[in-house]
């Protein structure tokens, strides 16, 4: 908890420094050889005058520097974030300030904390949503489609010969909703991922993404990625997955790279592509990307994401790892 200090610390800080730079222009006064006469010549009121603006810039830069934590404080309340953790302020200044700031910080840390536990409430729902429906997908759409394969079959097996072509077409596309079926629900559900860990997982996603685009890629996925949480491991192959579906989607890139790696007790995720950028700030607070973050404060970490015109497009992710 912030202490509370006295109320007038702040008026008495500026009254002490209005107080000092009128002693120090009441000393050089005295020990000047400027007078006054009555009444007071040209040369004396342009040096009146010009003690006047010095005594006063001097009062506005030591009042300036005493609340530049205010003027700190209310840039941060305008960009604030809480998607995008860690963004704090430094005490200084007189006591009040100091308080203020500090209380601030403390906000952030609470907000960030309630945040993250909605985010991860959040993603687990739809993490369940999604295996919900990946389970419905194999055990009934599936089956039924293998049944017809089957029935399928017998029929081309007795079939004349004037019916097998179309026979054999209507078993192709069933053959073809079915492999479908099945992509999808890898898909809603990796289960690479349970089976063989989050690196081949990675290398999966890359796989996929190869087989489905005329995109050069290149990966620097270590095979031995630091230990993360089973929902933290979630949230880093679905920032993957929604990356590389934004660069076949909309970058129109040429090349992608794809890194994975531990760096000083973090796994570090990027993807970074030379397609044509993000062309509006929209861009950056799109659906997809905003669940990007999400995710990332869910696992404890943060996205970032950087993006020009004409540039392409690197999105990195620091999770940290379980001890």
């Amino acid at each position: 908890m912030i202490a509370a200090r006295s109320p007038q610390s702040l008026f008495w800080r500026v009254f002490l420094i209005n107080g000092v730079l009128l002693a120090a222009a009441a000393v050089v006064l005295a020990l000047s050889p400027a007078t006054v006469s009555f009444p007071a010549t040209r040369d004396q009121l342009l040096t009146l005058a010009g003690g006047l603006v010095a005594l006063l810039a001097a009062n506005a830069v030591l009042l300036r520097v005493s609340l530049r934590p205010l003027s700190e404080l209310t840039q941060l309340m305008h960009r604030i974030d809480l998607l995008v953790p860690g963004q704090r302020l430094r005490p200084a200044g007189a006591a009040e300030l100091q308080t203020v700031t500090a209380a601030f910080n403390e906000m952030l840390d609470r907000l960030e904390g309630e945040r993250r536990a909605s985010n991860t409430r959040v993603v687990g729902r739809h993490e369940d949503e999604r295996r919900r429906l990946a389970a419905e997908l194999h055990d009934e759409v599936g089956q039924r489609l293998t049944a017809l394969l089957l029935q399928l079959r017998n029929v081309i097996d007795d079939a004349p010969p004037e019916l097998l072509p179309e026979l054999l077409a209507i078993q192709a596309l069933a053959r073809d909703n079915l492999d479908e079926i099945g992509r999808l629900v890898r898909q809603l559900r990796p289960t690479v991922l349970d089976d063989l860990g989050l690196a081949v997982a990675l290398h999966s996603l890359v796989d996929v993404a190869e087989q489905t685009t005329e995109v050069e890629f290149s990966r620097g996925i270590d095979l031995e990625l630091p230990p993360l949480a089973e929902d933290a491991e979630l949230a880093v192959y679905r920032i993957a997955q929604e990356a590389l579906t934004n660069v076949m989607r909309h970058a129109e890139a040429d090349r992608v790279e794809v890194a994975a790696y531990g760096s000083d007790g973090t796994l570090v995720l990027e993807v970074h592509d030379d397609g044509r950028g993000m062309l509006y700030a929209a861009d950056q607070e799109s659906g997809g990307i905003r669940g990007m973050r999400e995710r990332a404060v869910a696992a404890g970490g943060a996205l970032s994401i950087d993006s020009r015109p004409g540039g392409g497009t690197s999105v990195s992710v620091k999770v940290p790892a379980e001890s």
